[in-house]
């Protein structure tokens, strides 16, 4: 099974860029993993929210496998302990899909196609983070659930 990273748009700061790329080193050692950065909307600035959300799903779409079993990170998702969090990974691993795919949005979030082709919806906080912030801490999570999974030092209760 492999692990996608479903993001739309490059990530404009390098500490951001630096910080994922640490982390995606270290996932690989757990499992294959892969990072597809989607192109941001071309005038996306001059559409109106839910067209922009359109926009993104076929973007998003093009990227998608027959057997991906689809996790959007979602303000209305659910919310997890890290342990938790890796209990959930563990559990979705073994349910055996071809791929792990967790998905981000853009800044307005997914449009309801999206929600309908989502297994799973994921919230990493009731606090709003930035699109492209939540990569950095969302990779550290995987990392830490594989960590935990694997009773290795890096998590502390």
């Amino acid at each position: 099974m492999k692990i996608v990273f479903l993001v739309i748009g490059k990530t404009s700061e390098r500490y951001l860029s630096e910080g994922m790329a640490q982390f995606e080193s270290r996932l690989k050692h757990y499992s294959p993993f892969e990072t597809i950065v989607v192109p941001d909307i071309k005038g996306g600035g001059k559409r109106t929210t839910d067209v922009l959300k359109e926009l993104e799903f076929e973007a998003f779409r093009k990227h998608f496998q027959p057997g991906d079993w689809m996790v959007l990170l979602d303000e209305k998702g659910k919310r997890y302990t890290s342990r938790g969090f890796a209990q959930q990974m563990q559990k979705w691993m073994n349910a055996g899909p071809k791929r792990l795919v967790f998905i981000v949005g853009g800044a307005f979030g997914f449009s309801p196609k999206m929600y309908e082709k989502a297994n799973g919806l994921l919230s990493m906080s009731e606090m709003t983070t930035s699109h492209q912030l939540i990569r950095v801490v969302f990779l550290e999570q995987i990392y830490r659930a594989f960590t935990i999974l694997n009773n290795e030092p890096y998590h502390n209760d």
